[in-house]
């Protein structure tokens, strides 16, 4: 008999509010706009000699930091060919992000945008980033995850992406 073992996470303590937009197309970037985003994981493996996939509360409790840091920020992919991303001071303590997209150009102040390393901000890419972001802070805790992941971001209700690692 085969039998496999998966621990899934579903809180409500998993939802970020943020704002995004993305490049359509070569030609088309969709206008700034907000989602209430929920994080769902998966972890599948093997129970250790206590009985644990992984421990409930530390994956709980990593997941919750990283999703606290996109809360209230608009999310910026700073390696999309398309968009120039620049931040600049502009006085003392104070820094804003340039972003411009052929003749359109958007500035935010830069402690409420959180630059990330993807190509675009679409769910896809943020499951992918929610994922490596986790299991490096899983990693750098002492309990890496052995198993397969999954990460799912639900951007509307019943809209989603998952990111996997085998």
């Amino acid at each position: 008999m085969n039998e496999r073992f998966e621990v899934r996470l579903r809180k409500a303590v998993h939802v970020f509010c943020a704002g995004h937009f993305i490049t359509l197309t070569d030609d088309l970037c969709e206008p700034v706009h907000g989602h209430n985003w929920l994080v769902g994981v998966d972890v599948e493996g093997s129970p250790d000699a206590h009985g644990m996939v992984v421990d409930f509360v530390r994956l709980r409790d990593v997941l919750s930091t990283i999703v606290a840091r996109l809360d209230h920020r608009m999310l910026l992919p700073t390696h999309n060919r398309l968009l120039d991303v620049s931040t600049a001071e502009v006085g003392p303590g104070r820094a804003e992000v340039t972003i411009r997209f052929r003749e359109r150009r958007w500035v935010f102040p830069a402690d409420e945008c959180v630059l990330l390393p993807v190509p675009n901000t679409t769910a896809e890419f943020l499951a992918r980033w929610i994922g490596h972001e986790l299991l490096a802070a899983l990693e750098s805790a002492g309990c890496p995850l052995a198993g397969r992941l999954r990460v799912e971001v639900d951007e509307c209700l019943g809209q989603s992406a998952v990111w996997h690692r085998d």
